[in-house]
Order: structure tokens, then C-alpha cells, then sequence
């Protein structure tokens, strides 16, 4: 026996998901609305019914199709583990997701999800024509965005074999894409009443439409989501291919020629000093991989001291910079938000940075100037009312 259940990400949203918190609410009232077990006789059978009579018509039934089926199916559930199940796995995916898309984004990605998926399970499971009902095909689609966008994140998985129960650490796109979408979907096609071929419409759905508002630049990529890793993976096949062809890239030639290289001898303290800074810096990753920021933070303070140039990746620099400012060094902290700005000015998130920032220097560094300037810039784009809030009446505190 082997059980495996996502419970935690490694990122957390910067905007309450609203959205997401209006789904699940809705999800939940509807279902107390409209389920009610009980018996029928259908063709001289006596069978299981889950919802009210007022309340069937709205699942989705391939033989008797009315339009709004294909949204209002998703808002139904048989059982209360099939709604908490779904809840569950909404809230896990969904709140990324929903910060990343906005509330319009999100609700018209999980609405079109349901339709999608729908329309999969018509098309790909027409005979017999079993009606369905859940929420499944539209959290697939929210599950498929989430791989799209944030395909290297970590999720923290419960896992019980046998009489092993522990957890574990797994990166999204090998869990999404291994285990929920082949595994479950593909591979162990055998639970009954199971909408399969619903569930892989809305993951292909989730991906393949976030893969477009990235590619078309309606969302902002970043070097971390799916279609960056497609574009560097078609950079390197590339290169590949130019270079086993035997032309170079960086010189136009066809046929190629040695190029002696004068190396410059490095000093033994040259050599040692690079490979503390390899040590450290390997350190970090595998301090950050292991979510243990605290120990990561004490070692990049060390990396700065040995030579305060070195950047780290973003998510990398992010993350100690708030565990810095959460352990109440506020110095060593803004010198780490101070070089995330400096390097990785086009996060999505920059005004959360530049927020942090004006705080710091208003409240701890004594530093009203850049107090100012960097409030300011958080000013023009926050959103989230209540740090807008606070941006604005620590301006206000600074210039009177």
C-alpha cells in the first residue's frame, strides 16, 4: 500500500488569493445545497444517487447535453471526501496560481478549466455515456497552471508504505507530471466512476494555456517557469547542433581552428579562495533544498564577507534576504534586498521588495532618504490595500 499526499509549497503568494478562497467557499456551500443521498430505481435497478432530484440535472450527462452543464458540473460533489478531496488539492495549487493570474485571471483559467475538461470527457469517454460531476477536471487545469508557472518549486509530500510513514521533498514538475498526470491518469486507469480522461483534459488544458500567456508575454516568465526551461532547452539543442556540424557560433566559420589560450597562472591563494567560495555557495543550495533558511543565511553573511560581489539565484537571494530580516538583522538584510534589486529589477513582485526595503531603513537603519526613495517606488505598484496602507502612512510619518 502505498499513500502520497502534497500538503505544503515552498513558495508562498505575496496576495491574499481571494479567488481561490471564493471557489473553495462556493464549492462547499453547493455541495451542502444540493447533496442527498439516496435510492432510485433506474431500468429496474435500485441505485445510489448523491444529489438532490432538483439538483441532477445540472451534472454533466453526454446523453442529454444542456450548455450549462459544462460549468455547473464542476460545482457538484458525490461524497463528502470527494469534495474535501478536491478542496484540499484547490487550496494547495490554487493560491500560487491565483496570485500569479490575478482573481479576473484565476476564475476565468479554473471556469475554462471545468469547460475543457468537460468537453475531454464527452469527446474521449462518449460511450457509455456516464454522467460526471466534481470539480477535478477544473483543479487539474489549476494543478497544470501551477506546473507551467512554477515547475522547480518544492512540494513537501506526506507518504505512508507499509509501516514507513514520513516526508519528502519533490520538485512540482516530477510530481505533477509523473505522479498525478501519468500515474494516476495513464497508468492506474482502475478506480470506477473516475472521470479520467476529464482529469487529463484540464491538466493539458492548465498547461498548455498558461505555456501561451507566457509565450505571448500577457504574463511575465521568469527564468524559472516552464516555457523558460523550453527556450534554453531549444538554445542548447541548438548550439549542439551548430557545433556537431561543425560551424561556430560566436565566430560565423564553418571549419575550425585551434585558438591557443595563454592561461593566467593563478597564485595558491587565488585557488584557495575560489574554492571556499565554490564550498560556500554549494553549501547554500543544499542548506535551501533542505528549507533550512536559517543555516543558509548564516552561510551566504559568510560568502558576502568573503567577497560581497558574489549573486546567488533569485529565489535563492529572496529567500535568505527575508530570513535575514525575519532573525532581526536588518543591516545584513537590506544588503541582500539592496543586490536583489540591483540584479533581479524585473520580478514580478518588486514593489514587495521595495517595500521591505523602505521599512527597514525607516524603522531600523535610521535612513529617511532611502527610506523615501524605495517607498515611493513600492507605492506605484502595490495593490494588496492593507500594504498599500502601511506604505503610504510610512511616507507620510517621513516627510512631515
Amino acid at each position: 500500500m502505498l499513500f502520497i499526499l502534497p500538503y505544503r509549497t515552498s513558495i508562498r503568494p505575496w496576495r491574499t488569493p481571494y479567488a481561490n478562497y471564493a471557489l473553495i467557499i462556493a464549492n462547499v456551500i453547493i455541495f451542502l445545497i444540493t447533496y442527498s443521498p439516496h435510492y432510485s430505481w433506474i431500468a429496474g435497478m435500485r441505485v445510489l444517487e448523491p444529489l438532490r432530484q432538483s439538483a441532477q440535472n445540472f451534472m454533466l450527462i453526454p446523453n442529454n447535453l444542456r450548455i450549462w452543464q459544462f460549468v455547473t458540473y464542476a460545482f457538484l460533489h458525490g461524497g463528502i471526501l470527494h469534495v474535501a478531496g478536491n478542496m484540499f488539492f484547490l487550496y494547495v495549487f490554487g493560491n500560487n496560481v491565483n496570485d500569479k493570474l490575478g482573481h479576473v485571471g484565476y476564475l476565468v483559467l479554473y471556469l475554462a478549466g471545468a469547460v475543457f475538461s468537460g468537453l475531454g470527457h464527452v469527446v474521449l469517454h462518449s460511450y457509455p455515456p456516464v454522467p460526471t460531476l466534481g470539480a477535478s477536471g477544473a483543479i487539474a487545469a489549476v494543478t497544470g497552471a501551477y506546473l507551467a508557472l512554477f515547475p522547480l518549486t518544492l512540494l513537501t509530500v506526506f507518504y505512508w508504505l507499509f509501516f514507513f510513514i514520513g516526508t519528502m521533498e519533490i520538485h512540482a514538475l516530477y510530481f505533477i507530471g509523473f505522479k498525478l498526470i501519468f500515474w494516476d491518469n495513464v497508468l492506474e486507469r482502475q478506480i470506477p466512476n473516475v472521470a479520467y480522461d476529464a482529469h487529463l483534459s484540464g491538466y493539458a488544458f492548465g498547461i498548455l494555456a498558461v505555456l501561451v500567456l507566457l509565450a505571448t508575454g500577457l504574463i511575465k516568465t521568469s527564468t524559472f517557469d516552464l516555457w523558460a526551461m523550453i527556450k534554453q532547452w531549444n538554445r542548447r539543442r541548438q548550439y549542439r547542433d551548430a557545433v556537431s556540424s561543425g560551424y561556430e557560433p560566436y565566430s560565423g566559420r564553418t571549419t575550425t581552428r585551434q585558438i591557443k589560450v595563454k592561461e593566467e597562472k593563478k597564485t595558491a591563494d587565488q585557488q584557495k579562495r575560489e574554492e571556499e567560495i565554490t564550498q560556500l555557495r554549494n553549501e547554500i543550495a543544499g542548506r535551501i533544498s533542505q528549507r533550512n533558511l536559517p543555516a543558509a543565511a548564516k552561510i551566504y553573511l559568510e560568502l558576502i564577507d568573503l567577497d560581497s560581489e558574489q549573486i546567488l539565484p533569485r529565489q535563492y537571494l529572496l529567500d535568505i534576504a527575508n530570513q535575514l530580516a525575519s532573525e532581526n538583522k536588518p543591516a545584513q538584510a537590506a544588503q541582500a534586498y539592496e543586490q536583489f534589486l540591483k540584479h533581479y529589477n524585473n520580478y514580478e513582485y518588486v514593489e514587495q521588495v521595495e517595500l521591505m526595503l523602505g521599512i527597514l531603513y525607516s524603522r531600523y537603519l535610521q535612513k529617511p532618504d532611502l527610506a523615501v526613495k524605495h517607498l515611493q517606488e513600492a507605492v506605484k505598484k502595490l495593490t494588496d490595500p492593507g500594504q498599500l496602507k502601511m506604505c503610504r502612512e510610512e511616507l507620510a510619518k517621513l516627510q512631515n
